[in-house]
C-alpha cells in the first residue's frame, strides 16, 4: 500500500510540475509576445515621427527655395527698403492695383506667401522655429512696416480678415524672437 501511496504522490508531484512548468512556458511566451507588440509599436511611431520631420524639412526647403529665388528677394527688397507711404490712401495710389499694377502684383505675391507659412504653421504642418530661423528679420520688418495699412484696410474694407494670417506669422515669429532673446539673456548674466 505504501508503494501504491507513494506512486501516487509521485504521479501528482511529477503532474503538478509538468503543470508548473506548462504555466512558465506559457508565461514566458506571453511575455515575448507582448514585447513584441511594443517593440512593434515603437517602430511604428518611431517610423511615423521621422516621416512626419522629413515631411516638414521638405515643405521648409520648398519656402525656403521660394524665398531665396532672385524675383522675390528683388520684391520683398523693395517693399522693406524702397517702398514709402504716410499713410493708408498714399500707399493705395502708389502700389494700389490702380495706381501701380506691377508695384500690387510683387505685393501681393509676397503677403500671399506669407499668409500660407502662417496657415501652415497654425495647421501644424510646419515647425515654426523653422522659418524663425531663417526669416525672422525679413517677417517681424515686414508687418511692421505694413500693420498701421492693415488695420486701416480691415476697417475701411469692412474686412476683419485681411491678412489675419501674416499678423499670426508676425506673433508666433516675435515669441519666439522674444523667448530667444531671454535665453541670450540669462546665459550672458550667469556667472
Amino acid at each position: 500500500m505504501e508503494c501504491a501511496g507513494h506512486t501516487i504522490v509521485l504521479f501528482t508531484e511529477y503532474h503538478n510540475a509538468k503543470r508548473s512548468v506548462m504555466i512558465e512556458l506559457g508565461m514566458i511566451r506571453d511575455i515575448v509576445t507582448i514585447f513584441g507588440v511594443i517593440a512593434g509599436f515603437t517602430y511604428y511611431v518611431m517610423t511615423v515621427r521621422n516621416q512626419n520631420r522629413t515631411r516638414q524639412a521638405q515643405l521648409f526647403m520648398q519656402i525656403f527655395d521660394r524665398l531665396n529665388d532672385k524675383e522675390s528677394r528683388k520684391q520683398l527688397g523693395e517693399f522693406i527698403w524702397v517702398w514709402e507711404w504716410k499713410d493708408f490712401d498714399d500707399f493705395w495710389n502708389k502700389y494700389g492695383p490702380v495706381g501701380n499694377i506691377d508695384d500690387w502684383a510683387s505685393f501681393n505675391s509676397f503677403n500671399v506667401y506669407y499668409e500660407g507659412i502662417g496657415v501652415m504653421i497654425k495647421r501644424g504642418l510646419i515647425d515654426p522655429t523653422f522659418v524663425d530661423d531663417i526669416m525672422s528679420g525679413e517677417i517681424l520688418r515686414v508687418w511692421e512696416k505694413f500693420e498701421p495699412v492693415a488695420r486701416e484696410w480691415r476697417r475701411r474694407l469692412d474686412w476683419p480678415q485681411a491678412f489675419e494670417w501674416n499678423e499670426y506669422l508676425y506673433n508666433e515669429i516675435k515669441s519666439i524672437a522674444e523667448q530667444q532673446l531671454e535665453l541670450k539673456d540669462k546665459k550672458i548674466k550667469m556667472p
